[in-house]
């Protein structure tokens, strides 16, 4: 991802002037943050906080594009606010999955009306993918649950290598995600509503990571005159 953002910024006409990986740690420091303009960050569950708090301290606007972290969200939206800092969060920047996550909404709450079809969501991604369900297909899940009454939590099942994690337990007020690893598959999410007489599949497949790494630079664009916390739906005007 960071090769990928690099080139599409340059494309755009930026200058990179900080590239952290694990070989130069030692680098990340508020002097040399504040050589920049906004900061995009796409790392680990692992460090995504710690690196959100060096760009806090070194005032400079950061693009959040790591999940695996929301559960500390209040906590970071906490910290943004009383620093007067600037932070843009996204499950994925890629503004054909955020007209995706938009649809997705309306979609569900049609089908309050015919409440004989049952939904899941599936999602597939390559094998290195750290975290499942993907940040992206939780998006996709919240949104169906807060627009269709039948459903109240999300599950997950996970297939590696033909195993099941899940059993088959699911409630009726359940959402199942599916969670599919498989090697070279960028991204692909789908929602499905199946009847007893027909199915309607609704489906995002990302062709290569470029979406989501233009997302993030046109996000590092947006932030720039803002203050506060921001989630990507802030980026986006789907008013239609």
């Amino acid at each position: 991802m960071g090769r990928i953002i690099e080139k599409i910024a340059i494309d755009r006409k930026h200058e990179i002037v900080l590239k952290i990986d694990y070989d130069n740690l030692h680098e990340l420091t508020a002097e040399n943050l504040q050589k920049a303009d906004a900061a995009i960050e796409f790392s680990t569950p692992a460090t995504v906080l710690g690196n959100i708090g060096h760009c806090f301290k070194a005032g400079v606007p950061v693009v959040v594009g790591t999940t695996g972290w929301y559960d500390e969200i209040q906590q970071v939206k906490q910290q943004c606010e009383q620093g007067n800092n600037s932070l843009i969060y996204a499950s994925n920047f890629s503004v054909g999955v955020n007209i995706f996550f938009h649809v997705n909404r309306v979609l569900a709450k049609l089908m309050n009306n015919y409440p004989y079809y049952e939904v899941q969501v599936e999602e597939m991604h390559h094998t290195q993918k750290l975290d499942a369900p993907s940040g992206t297909a939780i998006t996709i899940a919240e949104g169906i649950i807060e627009n269709l009454d039948a459903k109240k939590e999300w599950v997950n099942a996970l297939t590696t290598d033909g195993e099941d994690t899940a059993g088959d337990n699911i409630k009726n007020d359940q959402l199942l995600i599916e969670s599919f690893r498989i090697d070279s598959v960028p991204g692909t999410h789908t929602v499905i509503y199946d009847s007893e007489v027909d199915s309607i599949e609704f489906k995002h497949s990302a062709h290569s990571r470029n979406g989501f790494a233009l997302g993030a630079v046109m996000a590092a664009e947006w932030i720039q005159d803002k203050k506060g916390f921001h989630s990507v739906q802030d980026m986006f005007d789907f008013k239609v």
